[in-house]
């Protein structure tokens, strides 16, 4: 049950203007809030959180997509007291929609594609940054022994490619909201730098290893850049950051099962590209 401490505090309710009661969401890491028209939540990075609003404060509307618009205090800054918030946007997930979900993220990436990147990204520092570096080769292998055991194959099968990389989402799957009548929203925006084709990797595996999709759903994709190659890093990063955040002890068997077809699947196919 959660606590009054871990609802946001008076004076951030006040600080964004919020009169209605907060009610918690259901989802993410338990610490989100709707309020009225609003969300509110614990920032995580103060950088990221900063950088983040400034950037979806100014993506333009479009038709293929809707972003959760970021609100200022009314002392017109991005966070107040450790909190961030954003306009409430009409959806909820659907894991099973996983086309709709893929061709929402590569929207997006489209309409972020000029921007630079960010400097925090070199400093943050958290079980997910870590896993993102080892799949990319900045950071060597190491782990648990379930984890490297799941890690041994897709390292072997890992080669070098060539593509550019941009601003992406790296958590698609579960943050994309879908309302009747409107785009599809992407929500809670983990940036990272990588190649929009691993962006829509980290989403397929996400959805085979734990939503029971179908195995074509990695053909349905294969026209992207460098697929193979995007699917096996998206399966290191995925089990070096749970490897990373609990370590031995949290590799169940099932948790360690769900991951070995997407591993056939994935080194599969990257050894043919």
């Amino acid at each position: 049950m959660t606590s009054s401490a871990d609802r946001p505090p008076r004076t951030v309710l006040a600080a964004f203007e919020i009169t209605d009661e907060p009610v918690l969401l259901a989802g993410g890491k338990g610490g989100t809030w709707s309020a009225g028209p609003l969300v509110v939540k614990p920032v995580e990075y103060l950088p990221e959180t900063l950088w983040r609003a400034e950037v979806l404060h100014e993506v333009p509307d479009s038709a293929d997509f809707r972003v959760a618009r970021p609100v200022r205090t009314k002392y017109d800054t991005w966070v107040a007291d450790g909190w961030e918030a954003s306009r409430l946007v009409e959806g909820e997930p659907d894991v099973r929609r996983q086309d709709d979900v893929l061709r929402a993220g590569i929207a997006f990436h489209a309409a972020i594609s000029g921007l630079r990147r960010p400097a925090f990204l070199d400093l943050r520092d958290d079980p997910w940054s870590y896993g993102d570096r080892v799949a990319w080769e900045e950071l060597p292998a190491q782990g648990s022994p379930a984890a490297m055991v799941l890690l041994q194959p897709l390292i072997d099968a890992r080669r070098p490619v060539d593509l550019v990389s941009q601003a992406v989402h790296g958590d698609l799957l579960g943050n994309v909201l879908f309302a009747d009548g409107l785009p599809p929203a992407v929500i809670d925006w983990s940036a990272y730098w990588r190649p929009c084709s691993w962006a829509s990797a980290v989403a397929v595996v996400d959805a085979l290893c734990w939503c029971n999709a179908p195995p074509h759903l990695l053909a349905n994709w294969s026209h992207l850049p460098q697929w193979g190659q995007m699917l096996i890093r998206a399966l290191i990063y995925r089990i070096v950051t749970h490897d990373k955040a609990f370590g031995s002890a949290g590799w169940t068997s099932n948790q360690v099962n769900a991951y070995r077809p997407a591993i056939a699947l994935a080194t599969t196919v990257g050894s043919d590209r």
